[in-house]
């Protein structure tokens, strides 16, 4: 078993308690447009907090939204740019680790909560014609990796799986929102899934999950691990949200999530991290749970 890399915790998390206000339709990523020093200063803590991976403010951004808000085809196509090239920075100012692409569903463009549904009224032919166009600049970024994530549906996977065998230098992770500890959000069984893409083998890192629940995590692992391919896990804190009190119940002690954590490696994960809610110190204790393992020979993918 390999020693599993780190990833970062919730980007939009970890701004939000630097004081700005996310709400509209592009979330964290207005801020590569309005406050390029912020987010650099967010993947820095993380890397401080011990990540091996950074994953860029790329999630909600796309041509289209950006262009829609007023800026031109040329601008939203550097402000995509800039968000590797921040990332990158901060990893080569730190002194080492990767920076990965994200790429988020079509549903996070739409910002109505469409990408833990995956029902866009939308064909494979569609949604790859629309990926297309941001694959190509983040692939050509300087980024590492890609980060395909909270990803909904079978269909929106078939997309991107396409665009990754059209770049066979890219390699790439594909994580899933998902409905429970066996489906995706679409109701596609995991184990389905991840056996479709298991032939692209050689070009994936990883198939997980992310944005779920913890206590979703290892039944989710196991769907994924039956197909013999790596995984990934970073899942949000473990707190939900309560619609009638408006507020976040639940644990969000780092100490738990690092607890947590322990079962997924021994699941096989190869790259752990968090998503919402989660921050600088979750990534500490992952990083602490990391370090005390045995040493064994080589160390996550890519390393």
């Amino acid at each position: 078993m390999t020693r599993p890399l780190v990833l970062d915790g919730g980007l939009a998390t970890s701004l939000e308690a630097h004081g700005r206000d996310l709400s509209g339709g592009l979330w964290s990523a207005r801020l590569l447009v309005e406050e390029p020093e912020l987010v650099s200063r967010v993947h820095r803590e993380y890397f401080q907090a011990g990540a091996d991976v950074a994953i860029t403010a790329s999630y909600q951004a796309s041509v289209t939204a950006l262009t829609e808000r007023g800026h031109s085809r040329a601008e939203a196509q550097s402000f995509l740019s800039r968000s590797a090239e921040l990332a990158r920075t901060e990893r080569d100012a730190f002194g080492g680790g990767l920076v990965a692409a994200s790429v988020g569903p079509y549903g996070a463009s739409l910002a109505d909560g469409s990408e833990y549904t995956g029902a866009y009224g939308l064909t494979e032919d569609q949604l790859h014609h629309w990926h297309r166009e941001r694959w190509r600049i983040l692939t050509d970024s300087g980024a590492d990796l890609m980060a395909c994530e909270t990803l909904p549906s079978l269909l929106e996977a078939r997309a991107l799986a396409r665009l990754l065998e059209e770049t066979p230098h890219v390699r790439a992770w594909f994580s899933f929102s998902c409905a429970d500890a066996e489906h995706i959000s679409d109701g596609t069984p995991l184990r389905q899934v991840a056996a479709e893409l298991a032939p692209l083998r050689d070009q994936l890192l990883a198939v997980g999950v992310n944005c779920v629940p913890p206590s979703d995590v290892p039944g989710l692992l196991r769907e994924v691990a039956g197909t013999g391919l790596p995984t990934v896990a970073y899942p949000n804190s473990g707190e939900r949200w309560d619609a009638d009190t408006q507020r976040w119940a639940g644990t969000t002690d780092p100490r738990d999530f690092g607890h947590a954590a322990a079962q997924w490696i021994t699941d096989g994960a190869v790259l752990i991290g968090g998503c919402c809610r989660t921050g600088p110190e979750h990534v500490r204790a992952l990083r602490t749970l990391v370090d005390a393992l045995p040493d064994q020979e080589g160390s996550g993918p890519g390393h």
